[in-house]
């Protein structure tokens, strides 16, 4: 046999082994590369902006935050299910100029379950106020497919809006859907929040006594007319902030709420 038929021979031999395994890398690597271009990417940023999914989020949370439906978060940001996110997850909200805090601006009972009526012993001991004198043309509750997680409370603008109990600011800004808005942590685990205003009168942070006034009365935010949302919420959850406020006895709903007479009562 001639040698240089027999060195091919034993180069094609040193080389045959190897060839299985090159084969079954070259297929891996196309494997991985065809995984890698079918999952889903991550939208522009242009026009909105990244949410960080914090702990105790839900997408249903953020897009009440954002005032978009959570459904249409799912499909902005190619969710197979929406209730599987997970804490540092990256979300794109379309529309929006900054990451809202989520915790503060939305409750974690909310429009899922009927929230719980609170017990006696959960009041708190001292005397609530009105924050206006108006008349309450919506009430907390079902409205629905959704849920009203306050009440509202009609006023002309600018009527001056006071502190339901002394308490600290801890939010303050616009907020889509809402308005301008301000919210208050109060003791014992209360938030008050109000909502539409035409201007916040405070600031994040300021300590308010009660029936100082926080903010005027507007329609800013989704809204048909003036008036005043105001939300009261037990560690949390929100409830009917009538269960809270002194009780109108004998009057309806659409009555006028004499705010003044009902700090002296």
């Amino acid at each position: 046999m001639p040698i240089r038929q027999t060195l091919g021979k034993i180069r094609l031999a040193r080389l045959a082994p190897r060839c299985p395994y090159r084969l079954l890398g070259l297929m891996l690597f196309w494997h991985i590369a065809g995984c890698a271009t079918q999952a889903p990417a991550p939208p522009p940023a242009k026009g909105g902006v990244y949410h960080i999914v914090k702990p105790g989020e839900t997408l249903y949370r953020i897009g009440r935050a954002y005032d978009l439906n959570y459904a249409e978060l799912a499909r902005v940001n190619r969710l197979r299910d929406p209730n599987q996110i997970h804490v540092g997850q990256k979300l794109f909200i379309p529309g929006a100029a900054r990451q809202l805090p989520v915790e503060i601006i939305t409750p974690t009972d909310s429009n899922v379950t009927i929230p719980s009526v609170p017990k006696f012993s959960d009041l708190p001991d001292n005397a609530i106020i009105w924050p206006i004198v108006g008349g309450i043309n919506s009430r907390f509750g079902r409205r629905g497919a959704t849920f009203h997680d306050g009440i509202d409370i009609s006023a002309q603008e600018g009527t001056p809006i006071r502190a339901i109990d002394k308490g600290e600011v801890i939010y303050s800004d616009q907020l889509r859907g809402y308005g301008n808005l301000v919210i208050l942590r109060h003791a014992d685990g209360l938030v008050s929040v109000y909502a539409h205003n035409q201007v916040n009168l405070v600031a994040a942070g300021q300590v308010v006594a009660q029936g100082d006034t926080i903010a005027k009365v507007g329609s800013t935010g989704r809204v048909t007319g003036p008036h005043l949302h105001l939300e009261i919420r037990k560690n949390n959850v929100a409830q009917d902030p009538l269960l809270y406020l002194p009780q109108l006895c004998c009057r309806e709903s659409s009555d006028i709420v004499d705010a003044e007479k009902l700090i002296t009562e």
